[in-house]
């Protein structure tokens, strides 16, 4: 990485080191994984290996794990593959998620931008027809945890198949399949410290998934293509790295130390989703009358990696459909940026954010700096998962 500081990890996070050396054996390694031969099943040993550790990080079984190639791909393996046409996505849904099937039902949020379970339960009482329900488990804007296991429960009440993207979620909070209850679970290794575009959907045994891809066989029939050995044993080594949370806490302390200081600084800024259960790396912010597209380019000016809105794959900074589905008004929700912390980052980090949001805002709200040094008290700000008190 340049030594501009990254504060957008929730977008990419970059490889690890124990990635960037899983990659370089990997490129050592010159046979097909499919093969019979000594260099095939050295090939298949790799995958195989970063199989276990993928499991391992979300309580499956090894067998569970089929390939991808990222967090897209899994998402749509999850809905179209499960041979169900009604489908039921929440209002929040990345769009891998919203647009990988037509007419899909949308599941509303509350003001916090948690699922309506109530509203969930309602919908499927309205057919008897099978239906496969998409929740994710943290959102990617908010950082806002979902209720999966209430969701869970009412997908069970009506015979429903639950999918969860756990995209954001993987290595920020603790994930076991068994317990949140899901049947299907989406993971991207690029978001966790391993290789873009390589990724995981976690199936259940019981789901019969039909392969949209198909070919070779591979991947137990359920995702054809030669395996991409080196996406793939990056993938296994960051999710041993992050199997335990090792940056939860101390991430959890300096979100909170920037979202306190920048209250403190300005009383009107909104963190979005501050009262319910956050990841503890993310914070969505409003800065009051200044255009999310002015922060991102003075950020930016500054050195700074910030994002906004849904710039996924437009790269243009556009309104955000999650703070719409919260109730956020057009006028607050286009001063949004969203900083997602991660583990290249450290306190001087934060500090160099709050300084420069200061001048962003004392010049473009026109107020003078009323940021003090020694005002670090004040708002009280729930962090929820990994929140580690000191």
């Amino acid at each position: 990485m340049s030594t501009a500081i990254y504060l957008d990890h929730n977008a990419t996070t970059p490889l690890r080191p124990e990635a960037v050396a899983a990659i370089n054996d990997g490129m050592r390694i010159g046979g097909n994984p499919s093969s019979v031969h000594a260099e095939g099943r050295r090939a298949r040993r790799v995958i195989e290996d970063a199989r276990e550790s993928v499991a391992s990080l979300v309580g499956a079984e090894p067998a569970q794990v089929v390939f991808t190639s990222g967090g897209s791909e899994a998402n749509t393996l999850a809905l179209r593959g499960c041979g169900r046409r009604r489908v039921l996505v929440s209002a929040i849904e990345h769009a891998s998620v919203g647009r990988s099937v037509d007419g899909a039902e949308t599941i509303p949020v509350d003001a916090d931008g948690i699922v309506r379970v109530d509203a969930l339960d309602a919908l499927l009482r309205a057919s008897d027809e099978p239906a496969v329900v998409s929740v994710m488990l943290a959102n990617n804007e908010t950082g806002v945890v979902q209720p999966i296991s209430e969701v869970a429960a009412v997908c069970r009440r009506h015979s429903a198949i639950l999918h969860c993207d756990a995209v954001q979620a993987a290595g920020k909070m603790a994930i076991d399949v068994r317990d949140l209850g899901v049947h299907l679970l989406s993971l991207s290794a690029h978001k966790m410290g391993g290789p873009a575009g390589c990724g995981a959907l976690v199936v259940e045994a019981a789901v019969p998934l039909q392969a949209l891809q198909r070919g070779g066989g591979q991947e137990r029939g359920r995702r054809a293509g030669t395996e991409n050995i080196l996406g793939i044993s990056g993938f296994g080594a960051a999710a041993d790295r992050v199997r335990g949370l090792p940056d939860a806490g101390r991430l959890a302390l300096l979100r909170d130390r920037l979202e306190r200081r920048l209250q403190v600084l300005c009383p009107s800024m909104q963190v979005f989703g501050a009262t319910a259960p956050r990841l503890a790396n993310t914070s969505c912010i409003a800065m009051p009358g200044v255009a999310a597209e002015t922060q991102v380019i003075a950020f930016d000016l500054a050195g700074i990696a910030v994002s906004a809105g849904a710039a996924c794959s437009s790269g243009k900074v556009t309104r955000s459909g999650v703070l719409t589905a919260m109730g956020v008004g057009d006028d607050l929700a286009s001063t949004a940026i969203r900083v997602s912390l991660g583990w290249t980052n450290c306190e001087a980090d934060v500090e160099r954010f709050i300084e420069v949001w200061t001048s962003v805002y004392s010049r473009a709200a026109g107020c003078g700096p009323a940021f003090s040094e020694g005002r670090d008290t004040a708002v009280e700000v729930r962090s929820g998962v990994g929140k580690v008190t000191e």
